[in-house]
This record gives structure tokens, sequence and C-alpha cells, in this order.
């Protein structure tokens, strides 16, 4: 079978493998579409401490059962499965307290285990015990599907950030997770979504597809004062920072409405990874501010549903759809911002 295996920053290599085999516990798939994050182009140019190579990547799942170990109950040859990427151990503190998205003996498919850019891969006994694999309702596409796990993370970030009837939000970066946070505040019942970006360009293509309530290219203006004067000076109730920026996190705290909460949703770069915050803004102004990783099995099947059921649609943010062997030009596209979503059919 063919696969695209990482082998170091910048070495990413399209080869044949042998086809796996299910042992017990285990489940193969047929993988039908694994999309790429900025994840992936991260992996691509800098590695990962948590990677050992050379290695399968990706991590964006859906396929069709193939083979099942023994033990593996319930999963039968033709079964359309989505899988999940981060895997909690289901045993430490964190996982027994009941939040397993931040289990501290995480693993995840395309690190540890390999991952989707292949033809065939087998779901570890590790995912199929914390109940990992989720089925896929009829009538929704693989391609589709395997965009439940940006939409799970997304969903645990709203979650913490405590999204609801009647907030207002501004959702910082039009990249895909950006475009998913739109949408999901529109389901959770949020009465203006307010979506900015740098690029201008980026943002009015976001905008065309994911119809904010307001758009505003924040290289062009004051940000603040925009969303101030798009809630009649009020400020959001939340805002969510989807993008690599400590200065969008600090500009962030500052578009907040009384009792507002920020969701620091995307990372920093680990060589700069500091931000400076007002403490008394917070204090008196009764502020919160909230972290955000991955997220759990619960989040994705939550996420599934969601976009099986239409309340979160994802077909139109799929503007790329490539073969295996076009992962190397899909890293490109990434990396340039030229594509919503970029799947892998292999």
């Amino acid at each position: 079978m063919r696969v695209a295996k990482f082998y170091a920053p910048g070495d990413i290599r399209l080869e044949d493998a042998p086809e796996p085999q299910a042992a017990d516990g285990e489940v193969k798939i047929r993988v039908r579409a694994c999309s790429m994050c900025g994840t992936d182009v991260k992996i691509y140019k800098n590695g990962h401490p948590n990677m050992t190579p050379p290695q399968v990547t990706g991590h964006e799942i859906a396929g069709e059962v193939v083979d099942v170990g023994a033990g593996a109950d319930g999963w039968k040859a033709g079964d359309r499965v989505q899988v999940i990427a981060a895997i909690p151990d289901g045993t430490c503190g964190e996982c027994r307290a009941g939040y397993p998205a931040v289990c501290r003996n995480q693993l995840s498919m395309g690190y540890q285990f390999p991952g989707g850019f292949a033809e065939y891969m087998i779901v570890p006994n590790e995912v199929v015990r914390v109940d990992g694999l989720n089925r896929i309702p009829e009538g929704l596409s693989f391609a589709e599907a395997s965009v439940t796990e940006p939409l799970a993370c997304v969903l645990n970030g709203q979650e913490l950030a405590r999204v609801g009837e009647g907030d207002a939000v501004v959702v910082v970066g039009s990249g895909p997770i950006g475009c998913l946070h739109v949408r999901l505040a529109r389901s959770r019942g949020a009465s203006k979504v307010i979506l900015m970006d740098l690029n201008a360009e980026r943002l009015n293509e976001a905008a065309e597809l994911v119809h904010p309530d307001v758009a505003i290219a924040s290289g062009d203006v004051d940000p603040v004062q925009a969303v101030l004067d798009a809630t009649d000076g009020r400020g959001a109730d939340v805002v969510i920072t989807a993008a690599a920026s400590g200065r969008a996190q600090e500009q962030g705290l500052k578009m907040l409405a009384r009792r507002g909460r920020l969701s620091l949703f995307g990372g920093l770069p680990k060589d700069n990874p500091n931000i400076t915050v007002d403490a008394n803004a917070v204090h008196y102004r009764e502020l919160t501010i909230v972290g955000v990783n991955g997220s759990s099995p619960a989040h994705n099947r939550q996420a599934l549903e969601l976009i099986a059921s239409g309340a979160v649609p994802v077909a139109d943010l799929i503007t790329h759809r490539l073969p295996l062997d076009g992962v190397p030009e899909a890293l490109g596209i990434v990396a340039r911002g030229e594509a919503i979503k970029v799947t892998i059919e292999p």
C-alpha cells in the first residue's frame, strides 16, 4: 500500500509499505478521507517532540472497516467510521475526574500510532477501549466526517468559554478553525458573530462561506474599536483567538464586555509564549481567560452529530480534495493559506 511518511523536517516521502493486519483488540480500516490541518504543516516544517520518525502522519480520519481483531466487539467489515485523534488513557487522575482532553498520558494518531495519510491503517486498541471509534451516520460523506476532529476541538473550546444564547462572539482568525467557530457559535445561539483577520483576502473568502454578522480586516482598522462599534460600545461576551498571535490575545482582552470570556484557542510559538495582561481589568470587570487543548472522545461523538444533523455544515469548507500522492502539494496549499480545508482521499 502507499503511505505518506514523515522522516525529518522538510522530508515527507510517498512510499510503499506493507499492508497492516489487525491484532487482538484492533480494527483495520481503509482510509477514505483524512483532512489536513495547520498542525500537519508544523510537523512537516519542524517535527514534533512527541513523534519518533519515521511516522505516517494525518489525524483527521474517516474510513471503512475491512477487518476486526478478536475482542474488538461491535464492529464489522463495511462499517463507516470516524477516528479520534487525541487518545486519553482513561485511568489517570484527569480522566477519572472527567477531563480526558488534558489526560497526562495522552497519545495521538499520527504521532505514536501511524496516521491516516495511508491507504490502510490500524485503529489501535487504545482508541477502541476509550470508545474513540464512531459510526458515520447514513448520508454523511467520508470527507465531511473527517472534519469531525477539528470541530470536536472547537466544541471543547466553546464549552469552556460558555458560548450560549444571546452572546456576542468575536472569532479572530478566518482559517478552517475560525470558520467552524463561527458556525458552531451560531448553532449555540449567539446573537452576533464577528469574524476578524489580518488578511483581508482570506477574510473575504471565509466570510462568503460562513456569513458572519460583521467581518473586520484588523490590518486596516483599530480592531478593538471596531468590535466596540459593532456592539454599541459594550464589547463582546466571548472572544476566541483562533490564531497563533500574542497580539491578538492581548487585543482580545480589551474587546470584552464586563464578565466576558477570552478563549486562548490558538497556541503561541514556543520561543515567544508570553503576553501582557492587565490584571486590574480582569479583576474589576470580572473577566475570564480560558485555555483549550484538543478534545475528548465524547466531543468527537457530539461533533459528528452536529455535522450530520446540519447544525454545523462543513461540506462547503472543503475547498480542495487531493489523492494520497498529493500530500506534499496539500502541505504547500495549507502553508500558503490558499484553502479553507484540504482533504486527502487515498
